[in-house]
């Protein structure tokens, strides 16, 4: 007999009522009585568990008895209702086998963990309840995100890896060498003949790409080596940067906001019980928050506006709200989470903060960028209306040191039929932080990579 996944069972479980079935999976908890006994059964192929219960007409119910948490086992039984849950379902068994032991200093025994305590273990802790709803959001938002720009029109690009040019202009890479360490590096030996480094960003190729295909996104990991430890900063993220042609700033907030509701609202639709552990576990209305956010239009202020909005709080802040600073995370707390109490645009920011490539406005001091602010994951969105003038590019670009000569393809693009167009990077794990209500970037991706932790 072949097993069949409790997803599908759970799905229509009708339709398997006085049927045997069987079902492969894990032991999440097991209690035992004397002549029965009742396993709490999962196979990670929905966030749900099923019960399993045992008797002593099992043949091997001594055996069975001794099963431990974690181990592997194969069910075969009969669905019937829940004699203890109403409108639930369980499973009691003609036979259960063990398909892989478990020894008793298996770490995730049946009680709360701390998320410290799980980092440490990060290689079993999609075993818990708690990673499992995370995790299984951030699939079914990875499949929304896709399905999103495939409705709309968008080709999926895939921008290299490795890269000879760091868009952002902040030297913060990690280099990719072929030569023996502690060697002075002679880059016209290496294996690319000029230095490389793995990608901040595929924006800069994805331009090249949305000035033929006129929409064009791109998915995938980035890579910083900022040495920063706070909980919305990785060395290694993914992001989402969709590039568009004859698109100026406000089309883009539009299409920036309409992107992020879209996402919100299928994950609320499919992932409705992994939101319901996820709002107990946290202690937060979740769901609430995010109907608000698909439900209410996201407000938007010019970086001035945000900046006379702070003054005039009458906050005591940390770092004094100022004209030409960066707004900053106490600054985006208050707008987020008390003046605005939701997401908030803010747009036209000082050009002296901003990277080279976003479009001059004519008052000198700014440039025509726009980030997303959010209660809890902070800046979620950072976008601009990319600069079109050539001159114009050319000046800041030498202004800022960059080499003209390294980028001669990215100017070229504002010679040969360049047009208004803009783009935005979104950070993946902040927008799960935003969906899930877990604070910690370490603990919505698998395997995190910050300073001094690489080890799985």
């Amino acid at each position: 007999m072949d097993s069949i996944d409790l997803r599908i069972l759970l799905d229509s479980p009708e339709d398997y009522l006085e049927r045997e079935v069987k079902l492969q999976g894990w032991i999440r908890n097991h209690r035992k009585q004397k002549s029965f006994g009742f396993i709490d059964f999962f196979d990670g192929t929905c966030f749900a568990s099923l019960q399993v219960v045992y008797d002593a007409s099992l043949p091997n119910f001594a055996e069975v008895s001794a099963f431990r948490v974690g181990s592997a086992i194969g069910a075969v039984g009969q669905l019937v209702p829940s004699q203890g849950k109403a409108g639930g379902w369980e499973l009691k068994a003609e036979s259960i086998t063990l398909l892989g032991d478990c020894p008793e200093e298996y770490p995730l025994q049946p009680k709360r963990h701390s998320l410290e305590f799980l980092r440490e273990i990060a290689y079993l802790r999609p075993r818990t309840r708690l990673f499992q709803a995370v995790f299984r959001i951030r699939s079914i938002a990875s499949f929304a995100i896709h399905a999103y720009f495939e409705k709309h029109g968008y080709l999926y690009v895939h921008t290299p890896i490795i890269t000879a040019n760091d868009a952002e202009g902040a030297g913060n890479t990690f280099t990719v060498t072929t030569q023996q360490l502690g060697a002075k590096p002679d880059y016209s030996q290496d294996f690319f003949g000029r230095p490389t480094s793995l990608a901040v960003t595929g924006q800069l190729e994805g331009e090249t790409f949305a000035l033929a295909f006129k929409k064009i996104y791109t998915f995938g990991p980035t890579f910083r080596a900022e040495n920063s430890n706070t909980k919305t900063h990785a060395a290694e993220f993914w992001m989402i940067e969709p590039e568009i042609a004859f698109c100026g700033l406000h089309q883009l907030m539009d299409i920036e906001e309409d992107f992020l509701k879209s996402i919100v609202a299928y994950v609320l639709e499919h992932a409705p019980a992994e939101l319901d552990f996820l709002e107990t576990y946290t202690g937060a209305p979740l769901k609430a928050k995010l109907h608000a956010l698909v439900d209410t239009p996201i407000a938007r202020v010019s970086y001035r506006e945000a900046i006379d909005i702070l003054k005039r709080s009458g906050r005591d802040f940390e770092f004094t709200p100022a004209f030409g600073a960066d707004i900053a995370k106490e600054h985006e707390k208050y707008l987020t989470d008390e003046y605005f109490n939701s997401p908030v645009f803010v747009y036209d920011w000082p050009r002296d903060i901003k990277a080279f490539y976003m479009y001059q406005n004519d008052d000198g001091e700014t440039v025509a960028a726009v980030d997303l602010l959010v209660p809890g994951a902070g800046e979620l969105m950072g976008g601009s209306q990319r600069e079109t003038r050539y001159d114009k590019l050319r000046a800041r670009m030498e202004e800022l040191g960059i080499s003209t000569e390294e980028l001669y393809w990215y100017l070229n693009l504002r010679r040969f039929g360049g047009c208004e167009h803009s783009g935005f990077g979104m950070g993946f794990e902040r927008l799960l932080i935003y969906l899930t209500g877990v604070e910690n970037i370490r603990d919505v991706i698998p395997y995190p990579r910050t300073p001094g932790n690489c080890e799985f």
